[in-house]
């Protein structure tokens, strides 16, 4: 009776909030989807990532470019909701289909900071202003990515890094939180949370159509994952105590559908449960072909998994195999969980 309960629960939460917070526009450019989430907050997708999109006062605030070949189309979509400048990009990974579409979002958008306007010294205020474009937000180790990559133009690139743990800003009477962990999904997140909106972007950490992409070679690690998982969940308000009426946190993933906190617990579960597996058949002595003949993801197979594409559960398995054990070599530091 009890598991009945729960399950409604979830039924309930899933479905309050495709009904009454998530609206589709009328008009939509081929291939692409642009959901009314919050009264100032939409999302776009179909461009590879998910795109939010805060429009205020002081311009429009777009979280991650899309791909390149999508941008026209995602600036067309924006145009329709508004005729707002852009002001500001931020984006959560230095990956393609995040950061793709930066170029062409910047330059039809407008900097905040105005040439011959940054005080002493000034002179051409490129560095600051990206040369009149919109500014793009990202974390240091995502910038030093970008830059070293010769396919990104320089107005496409972040203009304003961090690689403390906090960005804050306070745009469009949001108050917005740019949070950077250690290492998950690459060392390079972000997680985007406009507080006043209770819209959380998630980036790649969270995926609703695959099991999460650890790039191992760009810093990931499955430990930090996990822990990141539980940052989000911290984060997010569920719908709680009336689980059938529209609230709570609307949780962007980085790609699939709309979620809230019951998705985030149940992905993180999942996470965390085929860690544990990895981790017996590792101290078993078991090779990396033996623990996937053993399929560690069992039970999560047909939902998350691939044997196709750009991810296939077989690279799942592999990377977790890589994170696990080089974290197994690294010395550990006094007070460090393991």
């Amino acid at each position: 009776m009890q598991a009945a309960r729960l399950v409604m629960v979830a039924l309930l939460t899933v479905g309050g909030l495709g009904a009454a917070s998530a609206q589709r526009t009328e008009q939509e450019t081929a291939g692409l989807d642009v959901i009314k989430v919050r009264p100032a907050f939409h999302v776009i997708a179909g461009a590879g990532g998910n795109i939010g999109v805060n429009i205020g006062s002081d311009g429009v605030i777009v979280v991650d470019g899309g791909t390149a070949a999508a941008a026209a189309g995602v600036l067309e979509e924006i145009r329709r909701l508004t005729p707002k400048r852009i002001r500001y990009i931020i984006n959560t990974s230095d990956d393609d289909e995040h950061v793709g579409g930066n170029e062409a979002l910047a330059k039809a958008g407008e900097s905040l900071y105005l040439r011959g306007n940054l005080g002493p010294g000034d002179t051409t205020g490129t560095t600051i202003n990206n040369a009149g474009a919109a500014s793009i937000v990202g974390t240091e180790n995502m910038f030093l990515r970008m830059s070293a990559a010769s396919k990104y133009a320089v107005v496409g690139q972040p203009t304003e890094t961090f690689a403390r743990s906090l960005k804050v800003m306070a745009l469009n009477d949001e108050s917005i939180q740019i949070i950077h962990p250690p290492a998950a999904h690459t060392d390079g997140d972000a997680i985007v949370l406009f507080r006043q909106s209770d819209v959380l972007l998630t980036g790649d950490v969270f995926d609703m159509t695959r099991f999460p992409v650890i790039d191992v070679s760009r810093g990931g690690s499955i430990r930090g994952e996990i822990e990141v998982l539980n940052q989000l969940i911290d984060l997010a308000i569920p719908s709680i105590p009336l689980p059938w009426k529209d609230g709570g946190t609307i949780v962007v993933p980085g790609h699939g559908r709309l979620s809230q906190q019951a998705e985030l617990v149940e992905y993180r579960d999942m996470v965390t449960v085929i860690t544990d597996r990895m981790e017996d058949m590792i101290k078993q002595g078991m090779t990396l072909d033996a623990i996937q003949r053993a399929n560690p993801t069992k039970g999560w197979d047909r939902r998350f998994g691939s044997t196709t594409g750009p991810w296939t559960t077989s690279m799942f398995v592999e990377a977790m195999h890589k994170s696990l054990t080089a974290d197994e070599k690294r010395p550990q530091a006094q007070g460090e969980p393991r």
